[in-house]
């Protein structure tokens, strides 16, 4: 069963969501890739904002993908999470509530996450197509000329992701790989 929320992110909302729960999440969210998030950082320490509002936001760690004739987007998968930690504590700072993309986050994060009450969605992996389907417009905010990369808002319609970390640090990458570890005979693999 899904839990459906709304963005931009409400303290109550993220403070009731646990570990393993899956969401469809409906409303603005941003897009953003590792070239967005380092000139976001760079604005941060040059200019002192971001080019956007980032309290209660979520941004997804992905880039769309060009859209076919007549469609709004092209397929939107997640990227790798961790190439954006070194990044993502100082927009946690500034009011970030929500992060998506695919694999673990660094400790550093995990923490700002708690401090702050921050979540991080594991989007799911090989929807890229079905996503583009729920997306019901983008924009670019910032940095235009990152082309795929650049930081766009977009507004979807019941986003499907998992709660992987919650904002108690409850964490499904480090905690659901022991439930599996013993259920496949590895010896046989190497036959």
């Amino acid at each position: 069963m899904y839990k459906m929320i709304n963005a931009p992110l409400q303290q109550e909302v993220i403070q009731n969501l646990k570990m393993g729960e899956k969401v469809l999440i409906s409303g603005k969210i941003y897009s953003a890739r590792d070239a967005a998030h380092k000139c976001m950082v760079e604005a941060l320490d040059k200019e002192g904002k971001l080019p956007f509002d980032a309290k209660g936001q979520i941004i997804y760690y992905a880039g769309p993908c060009p859209p076919k004739p007549g469609k709004i987007s092209g397929p939107y998968g997640p990227t790798t999470s961790g190439r954006m930690d070194k990044y993502a504590v100082r927009l946690i700072e500034e009011g970030l509530m929500g992060m998506m993309g695919k694999g673990d986050r660094a400790d550093a994060v995990i923490e700002s996450m708690i401090k702050n009450k921050c979540i991080y969605f594991a989007a799911i992996g090989g929807l890229g197509a079905y996503t583009s389907t729920i997306v019901r417009s983008q924009k670019v905010v910032a940095y235009e000329e990152l082309g795929a990369e650049a930081l766009i808002e977009i507004w979807v319609a019941g986003f499907p992701a998992i709660v992987a970390i919650d904002c108690q640090g409850n964490n499904l990458y480090r905690t659901e790989p022991d439930k599996y570890k013993n259920k496949f005979d590895l010896n046989m693999l190497n036959r």
